[in-house]
């Protein structure tokens, strides 16, 4: 099931696209719906996630918008499409829904060290550019 997963994320994170050759840790399955909120180990309910986007994600499936105060859930890549939920605006994943911005919170996309990592990476032809 792991390689169905991966193949289907073309070796990519499904969160913040970083691809596992990349990365200085080896990307995870993530639960999209954790296990103890009855997630099943299916391939619709598992995502191909980077270290840092499946640590911080954890069993979350949602989180409260800061302006709002509504509960928001969180990006399912298997059923979302990445493009509907953010671009890229030069080294940044802008979000482009409340989905995105709730993930793109929760997962710390755009902290200092991951935008510099984007920034080498883009400066080496190795992310992806929107």
């Amino acid at each position: 099931m792991r390689k169905l997963v991966e193949s289907r994320a073309f070796g990519r994170c499904e969160y913040c696209l970083l691809h596992r050759t990349d990365a200085a840790f080896p990307h995870q399955i993530d639960h999209v719906i954790s296990r103890k909120h009855g997630g099943l180990s299916e391939p619709d309910n598992l995502a191909y996630a980077c270290y840092l986007c499946n640590l911080y994600k954890g069993s979350d499936i949602a989180s409260i918008h800061p302006r709002t105060g509504e509960v928001v859930r969180l990006i399912h890549p298997p059923q979302d499409r990445s493009e509907e939920q953010f671009r890229m605006a030069g080294l940044v994943i802008d979000p482009l829904t409340d989905v995105g911005a709730i993930t793109a919170q929760l997962l710390r996309f755009n902290t200092p060290a991951r935008v510099a990592e984007r920034q080498l990476l883009q400066s080496l032809d190795r992310y992806r550019r929107d």
